[in-house]
């Protein structure tokens, strides 16, 4: 054998050292019975240390090194005899309270006894300290005796251990047998098990390589937010990796979320919460299918909040701000928002519906973008507490959750994601520019047919487009892709462009004081 640090042969040689019995008092069936008790992050932890413990020998608790936390036994200057008795131990400790460890190190035995201290066996009354010291692994095994339970605020057993996966060998494995030894319960509710972090290629980090990512440099380069969110994004389960390109893709993740907020923010600056919201029973249709979406967001982060599944909920978060908002909603709501009178009901729903967006996301992103969530917080509208570190999560609403709506709205969107295809080839072929410049025609068979004529007055809204007409049946048109039995044509809307909504109508010109608005917005401004 040899030294694993300087290379040279090593002889082993037995000596005497302290061990705590994994046997006696039934230490190992205890501790394995107790592994049970706790909830393992990922699963597979509960197997590792299980095997760990049900195969270990005796535990080996002394060490030798000139200084650390003492072994508080003393010895009988004349037989030898070994003093560990309880009483004195907690004598010792009493000192070491008062006056730090160290003392064992500065005082002669007789200093650190009680008076009259004899020993048992031969009744001498002079005795040597013993200096090995405690292996580190039990210094950090008993913390949950130290920190969590000398202390009011904290609560016994833990919730959560967190470290690398060689802890199982180290401070979980520790803290097990020393709680179960001295409480007869685990020190811990849940363990969580995380990997190592390794540059963008797969490497470990070494300063020798020169492959290191300073936390520190990140921060002055991105920002804190954009560290913290990286943390989120990773499946920590496993080793992770770091490095410019991947936190370069964090950082665009972030801006499409902070945009959502801004743009919400931009948009609900004359709301007042307490006034202006609007009944669930009144709310414009689609606003009822975003306040669905967004309760199956809250659904799902809270039960990744507390699985601790942090990567999870970010692609929930990053999916619902990109995907079902700054691609559809948010998008469709514009026209809405910017045309609609301030006090109409349209208007005010939409606002209602993005207040309670925006007000949930930013509580539910507050423990990953603190300083993000606590901007936000600031500029929305209403009465709540001053900080969002503050205030309560959202609770889950299943009423909330109307899963006929979303199946109608899944549909729309398959429709609206076909017509943007044909809406492109149009702008490529010159027919038209902004989608506004189209007018679409749509036929289809079936239930979709029904749908597209019951939906028909709020089509051109959803397409984003001028004018929409439904027909039974289309010449010379495009099938869709994800739809095929529906048919559509596209070309360039009638009429003239409104300066205020840019919408196309027959109408633009109608009205003499205001020959180029159409007749809608005339009736907003009136």
């Amino acid at each position: 054998p040899h030294c694993w640090r300087c290379k040279k042969p090593i002889i082993f040689r037995a000596t005497e050292q302290w061990f705590i019995s994994m046997e006696a008092n039934q230490l190992r069936q205890k501790a394995l019975e107790h592994i049970n008790d706790v909830q393992w992050i990922p699963h597979w932890g509960r197997d590792r240390i299980y095997n760990m413990i049900e195969n270990r020998p005796d535990w080996c608790i002394s060490r030798q090194r000139s200084w650390g936390v003492p072994i508080t036994v003393f010895y009988c200057g004349k037989c030898d005899e070994a003093l560990a008795d309880g009483k004195i131990m907690h004598h010792v400790a009493d000192l070491f309270e008062e006056t730090g460890s160290d003392i064992w190190y500065e005082k002669e035995a007789k200093e650190l006894l009680p008076d009259g201290t004899v020993c048992p066996s031969c009744g001498h009354n002079d005795f040597r300290k013993e200096m090995d010291i405690l292996d580190v692994w039990f210094d950090s095994g008993v913390s949950h005796a130290a920190v969590v339970e000398k202390r009011e605020q904290l609560k016994t057993p833990a919730d959560l251990y967190l470290e690398g996966s060689d802890q199982h060998r180290g401070w979980f494995h520790s803290s097990l047998l020393a709680s179960v030894g001295t409480r007869d319960a685990a020190p811990y509710k849940a363990v969580l098990t995380h990997g190592f972090v390794l540059d963008e290629k797969g490497r470990p980090m070494s300063k020798s390589v020169g492959n290191v990512v300073a936390p520190e440099k990140v921060i002055k380069q991105y920002g804190a937010e954009i560290l913290r969110l990286w943390v989120a994004t990773q499946d920590y389960r496993n080793d992770t990796r770091v490095g410019d390109a991947i936190l370069k893709q964090v950082s665009e993740a972030y801006r499409r979320i902070r945009n959502t907020a801004r743009y919400i923010l931009g948009n609900i600056h004359d709301f007042d919460p307490a006034t202006h919201t609007v009944a669930d029973k009144d709310l414009v249709e689609i606003d009822r299918w975003a306040l669905s979406r967004l309760e199956e967001l809250v659904n799902r982060v809270l039960k990744s909040y507390e699985s601790y599944d942090f990567h999870v909920l970010y692609h929930a978060v990053h999916n619902f701000c990109s995907v079902d908002m700054s691609a559809f909603y948010l998008d469709v709501l514009k026209d809405r928002l910017y045309t609609s009178p301030t006090e109409s009901l349209e208007r005010r729903s939409a606002q209602t519906a993005m207040y309670r967006i925006l007000d949930a996301l930013t509580r539910m992103m507050a423990p990953v973008l603190s300083f993000t969530a606590e901007e936000i917080w600031g500029f929305i509208p209403g009465e709540r507490e001053e900080s969002v570190h503050l205030a309560e999560f959202p609770s889950f609403e299943d009423s909330l959750i109307d899963n006929a709506l979303e199946e109608k709205y899944e549909r729309i969107l398959a429709v609206r994601s076909d017509v943007a295809k044909v809406l492109e080839l149009a702008r490529a072929e010159k027919i038209i520019g902004h989608s506004l410049d189209a007018r679409v025609e749509l036929a289809a068979d079936g239930d979709l047919a029904d749908l597209l004529k019951q939906e028909s007055a709020q089509l051109a809204c959803l397409l984003i487009v001028s004018q929409v007409e439904v027909t039974d049946s289309l010449e010379n048109a495009t099938t869709g892709e994800n739809l095929p039995g529906l048919k559509i044509r596209v070309s360039k809307a009638d009429g003239e462009k409104c300066s205020r909504c840019w919408n196309y109508a027959t109408t633009v010109g109608d009205h003499d004081d205001h020959p180029e608005i159409c007749h809608r917005c005339l009736q907003a401004l009136a």
